[in-house]
């Protein structure tokens, strides 16, 4: 039997039914599996999708959900891997927790400065940045130990966001 490795999915307070669609379809299912995840949890928010529970076995991924939690700090410490939207809570969380991370940027937010700091983090290889249509293929071909970890006391990535938004130049 295969030790337990879960993916926790979060979708924060809000609605983000594209993120729990992708996860919840049969080819993100057979790739998490295919690398070796048992288990996917799902805090699935304000969302009305409801995902396919599954108890797996039989090669096939187990599937649960939730809809809200006092604290998701007991669920991100479990697993083995984060799939959450772009709030920065979320991601500086996980971040600091030294979990691998892959961000799902909502693109139904008007004025979407989260997908800036994704993208940020991601070109600093601290994690993986993806749409809810690439998610797949992000899982496929991650690399989790190219990944760098995130020092909380490096403030020079959000520093340089801050820059870049007020226009001054990038030395």
């Amino acid at each position: 039997m295969k030790s337990k490795k879960t993916v926790f999915v979060t979708v924060g307070t809000t609605s983000f039914d594209a993120l729990v669609k992708a996860v919840d379809t049969r080819e993100v299912k057979e790739v998490l599996s295919r690398r070796g995840y048992t288990e996917i949890l799902i805090q699935m928010g304000r969302g009305s999708y409801i995902p396919s529970k599954s108890e797996g076995g039989d090669d096939s991924i187990a599937v649960d959900y939730f809809t809200f939690s006092s604290s998701i700090a007991d669920h991100l410490r479990a697993a083995s891997l984060v799939i959450c939207h772009a709030g920065s809570g979320s991601i500086f969380e996980t971040l600091r927790l030294g979990k691998p991370l892959i961000v799902v940027v909502n693109e139904d937010l008007m004025d979407n400065h989260q997908s800036e700091l994704a993208e940020e983090l991601a070109d600093s290889k601290h994690l993986y940045y993806a749409r809810p249509q690439t998610l797949c293929h992000i899982i496929a071909d991650m690399k989790l130990e190219s990944l760098i970890p995130y020092h909380p006391g490096d403030a020079t990535p959000v520093a340089k966001l801050i820059n870049r938004f007020l226009g001054f130049s990038e030395d």
